[in-house]
């Protein structure tokens, strides 16, 4: 399976043996056997990409039926690909003057016995002087024999997680008393006073809510009735995401149908991360009185709790709504704001099981109410305080979301289908009750073997219904 034209057998199990760290092809396949791997055609295929083995990638593309779990986060391990990347790249001359530099701290008879970098790389993690939050001896050595991939390490090391800071001493400090109204910084919960009292944003003074605060609903009166933004990542730059196949498709989708609804559509495609920030931040500065809404679709690959842009770096969902909370956006304070993510969230896969007898047995529930006691709070990380804030996800935390790569994701496109549905109904179907019926349908369905569940999570105030606005009056304004 692994040798075709005159790359050798052995040369390729070598390149399995250190991506996935095991020393002989029997570990190897009972490895990727234990973990259930051998039936993951993904993760076998991004192996091939990493080695530059596209042609064995389309031995697994006839069992695909078109369905691909690409927006999840890379199933290697990234410090392995970077290892690799560094062995693909280094010439004959630049191996010996590594092994030179480095005879004097691991011994000249290993070095010897180095017949490749990914050799020299395992003498190096043998005595503790390479390994996945150390690479400054590698990125030294490197800097004496080739800068272009010095800097490559360099990259790598800048996107390791920084150790966490120690909170200030004293948290009092972080409250800011400002026109009699307490700002919290580190914390959305104030400790309590001394003395049973109450903790300091409890107001017995709040003032009465205004007119449009007791209204039910919320108004989509104007014409245009609001903004939508569509960023559709298909294109990466690195080499660990793979392209987005059919996400045009959901492009498509969300444009024809938010147009229907009366907002006026801006596409973005092929965003770096730091320029998803910048067009997000331009949005937000932007005087949004004559309108009622704003809608951001981020169509890409993620893990949990971030994007990703084109350039392979993170955006964090908090990155993404924050711009427009109602002190950095004052024109769509009390307007909802509706994000809709179509990226995995983790690797992990959402699996099916038989729902319980309909009437518990006596005990179970105290049962859940201790563990619930034992697992702690559950703090919903990915939604901001702010009001009027609903985030639209394609799958649970962990896991992973599927796409058609000739139709489209199947969360976008059962979202699209769904408030299509709602806005030619003759009732008046509110958008949460909609997201209600998409968790339904998607959840029904099994994708390679496994299934996937949306999770909406808002902070709306009101009741939102979408309808179709007529065509002419867009048009006219």
């Amino acid at each position: 399976m692994f040798s075709t034209g005159n790359i050798s057998k052995e040369s390729e199990m070598q390149k399995f043996f250190f991506l996935i760290q095991v020393r002989d092809a029997k570990v190897l396949f009972s490895r990727l056997e234990e973990k259930d791997l051998l039936k993951n055609t993904e993760f076998i295929a991004q192996l091939l990409h990493t080695i530059r083995r596209i042609d064995l990638v389309s031995l697994f593309e006839t069992n695909r039926q078109g369905v691909e779990e690409t927006d999840a986060n890379p199933m290697l391990s990234n410090y392995r690909v970077l290892l690799y990347t560094i062995y693909d790249e280094t010439t004959k001359d630049n191996l010996e003057k590594m092994k030179f530099l480095l005879s004097n701290k691991i011994g000249r008879r290993q070095m010897d016995d180095c017949n490749t970098v990914l050799d020299v790389f395992v003498e190096l993690e043998k005595v503790g002087l390479l390994s996945q939050s150390n690479l400054r001896e590698l990125h030294s050595i490197l800097e004496e024999v080739d800068l272009q991939l010095a800097s490559t390490v360099q990259q790598y090391i800048r996107t390791l997680p920084q150790p966490a800071r120690r909170p200030p001493p004293r948290l009092i400090m972080d409250f800011r008393h400002v026109n009699n109204s307490h700002h919290l910084s580190t914390s959305e919960t104030p400790p309590t006073l001394e003395g049973g009292q109450f903790s300091l944003d409890a107001r017995t003074n709040t003032p009465p809510t205004s007119l449009s605060d007791q209204m039910e609903y919320y108004p989509m009166n104007h014409i245009p009735c609001g903004l939508c933004v569509i960023i559709n990542n298909e294109e990466f730059l690195g080499r660990r995401l793979n392209k987005r196949g059919g996400t045009r498709e959901d492009e498509k989708a969300l444009e024809s149908l938010f147009s229907r609804f009366g907002f006026s559509v801006i596409v973005h495609s092929n965003l770096t991360a730091e320029e998803i920030r910048e067009k997000l931040r331009i949005i937000a500065s932007r005087n949004f009185s004559e309108e009622d809404a704003l809608v951001v679709c981020v169509l890409s690959h993620g893990e949990h709790g971030c994007v990703y842009g084109t350039d392979e770096e993170k955006v964090s969902l908090r990155e993404l709504t924050q711009p427009f909370t109602s002190g950095l956006a004052r024109t769509l304070a009390g307007k909802p704001k509706l994000f809709f993510i179509q990226a995995c969230q983790g690797g992990g896969y959402q699996t099916g099981t038989l729902p319980s007898p309909p009437n518990p047995r006596e005990g179970d529930e105290d049962r859940r109410s201790h563990f619930e006691a034992d697992a702690g709070p559950i703090h919903a990380e990915t939604v901001p305080s702010d009001a009027d804030f609903l985030l639209g996800m394609a799958t649970v935390p962990e896991c992973k979301s599927f796409r058609n790569k000739y139709t489209g994701s199947i969360y976008i496109q059962e979202l699209c289908r769904q408030l299509r549905r709602s806005a030619e109904s003759s009732r008046e179907e509110d958008i949460l009750s909609t997201l209600t019926r998409v968790n339904r349908e998607v959840s029904k369905g099994v994708y390679l073997n496994y299934k996937q569940m949306p999770e909406p999570k808002y902070t709306l105030t009101k009741t939102l219904i979408l309808k179709f606005v007529d065509k002419d009056q867009v048009q006219l304004s």
